[in-house]
């Protein structure tokens, strides 16, 4: 018998009547944290603060700067340097093909839903203008956020030294984020076509209640997860960080859900 169990059952039978907590639920991810969106609740914390990779949880950050600098309808064309940063460094790509011209609408498709790194290249070469300056602009954002625990280093969350985010500021990006009408729209898409292009939303849990938000991979991050749902008129803003297999962080992410809602007045 676990600890704490254990323990429950020792008060339980030396004062009767006495109301137990039940134990938070397992969670494999090295940090996590869901809170609810309306109220601010801690329902589940896990080393929240602590500073790691998130992948291409990353992509949130670029989505949230692009629509604070560019129009909807705003084309933008597809260079040969979009297509090989993608291919280069062995990222998740869009299929984005040199010369092609999109709209930004689009590419935040190409972005959110399937995680595009050609995507995100060609967003920040243009609304930087330059990666170097687009990820000043989202520093910057962050800032203005109080994320305080985060610092960016590339659009797409490709390795790199100095960049981190914690499990609480990802919570706090992801509930800024879905303020925004087009990106919750698009995070709770499962499937868009454009221009002969089909991208389709790499997160698994979408459906009964769950809108969003993005998923990431790299081996130095682990399987990562923002998700948003929305159970009993109720909104659940959570992340997962770190975890060890894509099939841990939906399950962790439906443990922690489980919790919240089995917990809420």
């Amino acid at each position: 018998m676990r600890l704490g169990a254990l323990i429950a059952l020792i008060l339980i039978f030396a004062f009767p009547g006495t109301a137990v907590a039940a134990p938070a639920p397992p969670v494999t991810a090295r940090v996590a944290y869901l809170v609810d969106d309306a109220t601010g609740t801690v329902h589940y914390h896990k080393r929240e603060s602590r500073r790691v990779p998130v992948a291409s949880l990353t992509k949130v950050m670029t989505a949230y700067v692009v629509r604070r600098e560019a129009g909807l309808d705003d084309v933008i064309r597809i260079t040969q340097a979009d297509v090989r940063h993608a291919s280069a460094n062995g990222a998740t790509a869009g299929g984005l093909r040199a010369g092609e011209r999109l709209t930004v609408r689009a590419l935040l498709y190409a972005l959110l839903l399937n995680s595009g790194a050609d995507a995100s290249h060609a967003l920040a070469e243009r609304y930087g203008p330059g990666t170097r300056r687009f990820v000043a602009k989202m520093n910057a954002a962050a800032h203005r956020l109080d994320l305080r625990d985060t610092r960016f280093a590339n659009p797409d969350g490709l390795p790199a030294t100095g960049a981190f985010s914690s499990a609480r500021d990802q919570v706090a990006l992801a509930r800024a984020a879905m303020k925004d009408r087009v990106i919750a729209t698009i995070a709770r898409t499962k499937q868009h076509t454009v221009a002969g292009h089909t991208w389709r939303n790499t997160n698994e849990l979408l459906g009964h209640g769950v809108i969003g938000l993005k998923t990431g991979y790299t081996r130095a991050a682990g399987y990562c997860l923002s998700f948003v749902a929305t159970k009993y008129g109720r909104t659940y803003v959570g992340v997962v960080l770190g975890e060890p297999t894509e099939a841990n962080r939906y399950a962790s992410a439906r443990r922690m859900l489980g919790w919240a809602v089995a917990h809420t007045p």
